[in-house]
Formats: C-alpha cells, sequence, structure tokens
C-alpha cells in the first residue's frame, strides 16, 4: 500500500452512481435487459430509470433499442464493449479501494 489514504477520486462518477451501477451490473451478467425488468430489479421509477438511462447511453455505455412485442413496444438495454470494460475497471478500483481500506485499518489497529 502507498502512503496515501485510500481514495475513491478516480472512479468514473457515470457509473457510481448507485442506480446507473446497479443496471450495469444487470446488464452485464445478461445478454439484454427490458426496460420493465430493470424497472423492477432496480425499483426505480419510470422517469428516474429513463434518465439513468439516458446518461449511460450517452456515455456509449449501453444501447437502447426500441422495438415491438406484437403491438406492444418495448425498450431493449444491453450494455455496449466501452460499458463492459467501464464496468470492469469500476469494479476493480472499488475492489482496490476496499483492499487498501482493510489493509488501513488492519495497520492503525496493531499500531494501538
Amino acid at each position: 500500500m502507498n502512503d496515501r489514504s485510500p481514495s475513491l477520486t478516480q472512479v468514473d462518477r457515470i457509473i457510481h452512481e448507485p442506480s446507473r451501477s446497479i443496471i450495469l451490473a444487470i446488464l452485464a451478467a445478461t445478454k439484454s435487459a427490458d426496460f420493465l425488468y430493470l424497472q423492477r430489479e432496480t425499483r426505480l421509477t419510470k422517469g428516474n430509470l429513463t434518465i439513468h438511462l439516458s446518461k449511460l447511453e450517452m456515455a456509449g455505455y449501453i444501447r437502447i433499442e426500441k422495438t415491438y412485442r406484437g403491438k406492444v413496444p418495448q425498450t431493449l438495454c444491453r450494455i455496449t464493449n466501452k460499458g463492459r470494460v467501464a464496468f470492469e475497471l469500476y469494479r476493480k478500483q472499488l475492489t482496490k479501494f476496499i483492499e487498501d481500506t482493510n489493509q488501513l485499518n488492519n495497520s492503525l489497529v496493531s499500531g494501538l
């Protein structure tokens, strides 16, 4: 560990927002997910989910496709390669932060 305190200042702020990290986690584990599934899993309102999906799409992290299932409109979301790479980096940064924090806590406790 270095001499600095653990920090999350370098993480991707688009992903770091809890609702967006949940959305990306779901999409990283599936081929695609429709709007209603994401809404149910995230427990977001339609408006909030729409805003978060738009921000992820603007960043290039997801692709949104509007189709129809019969006569019913359907919105499908997929994570892009860019989104998958960004989410993996984010996960590694969080893991490192947790490990560094644990090491710092252990060294503080052992110094008592």
